[in-house]
């Protein structure tokens, strides 16, 4: 079934270059074979130690960070988006761990459109793109993710992207630490729907 018959009866609305369709429920065909993905393919590609490594030494820098903090550096990270780049932003776009979510990104032929990853507070540690904000923890995407012991898969409502009216959603999840197997930090990838076999 095309997600294009899916939405057609969908009263869309625009926000910020998007057309929000409708919200992901367990039941809408675009659900299972995004999980299916997350779990045959995309937790393992994230579980690179060059991530695991730049999430864990985030969370050891970042673990007295007050809510003041991380506000602070969400503005700052705004303003630098907002600007066309900064010192926080480029040296997060080229960092090693962003390196290689572009690797993983361009080794998809199109399939993932973005993918980025956060560490125990919520704050990106690297990205494939730049994110409008720095912070996620006050999202869906980290919320249902990192706080449910790392088998949930949030999968998001789909998304119209208003200038290649390309169908996508992102899917969020856990990662975790081979070593302990405990949480310490989250990922979001964008999956371009119309690549997707549903």
């Amino acid at each position: 079934m095309k997600i294009s018959r899916i939405v057609a009866h969908a009263l869309p609305f625009a926000l910020a270059g998007y057309v929000f369709v409708q919200p992901a429920s367990a039941q809408e065909p675009h659900v299972a074979p995004i999980n299916e993905l997350v779990n045959s393919k995309l937790k393992a590609a994230l579980n690179d130690p060059t991530i695991i490594a730049a999430i864990k030494a985030q969370n050891e820098a970042n673990q007295n960070l007050s809510q003041s903090d991380v506000d602070n550096l969400d503005q700052k990270w705004r303003s630098e988006v907002g600007a066309g780049g900064g010192e926080m932003v480029d040296g997060a776009l080229n960092s090693p761990a962003s390196d290689y979510l572009k690797k993983v990104r361009d080794e998809a032929g199109g399939l993932i459109t973005e993918v980025f990853v956060m560490d125990s507070h919520g704050l990106n540690v690297a990205q494939s793109d730049p994110t409008s904000d720095y912070w996620q923890g006050d999202e869906a995407k980290w919320q249902k993710t990192y706080g449910t012991g790392g088998e949930t898969v949030f999968v998001d409502e789909i998304e119209q992207d208003e200038s290649t009216q390309m169908l996508q959603s992102q899917a969020s999840f856990t990662i975790v630490d081979p070593e302990t197997s405990q949480p310490i930090g989250a990922a979001t990838v964008g999956i371009n729907l119309d690549m997707l076999e549903l």
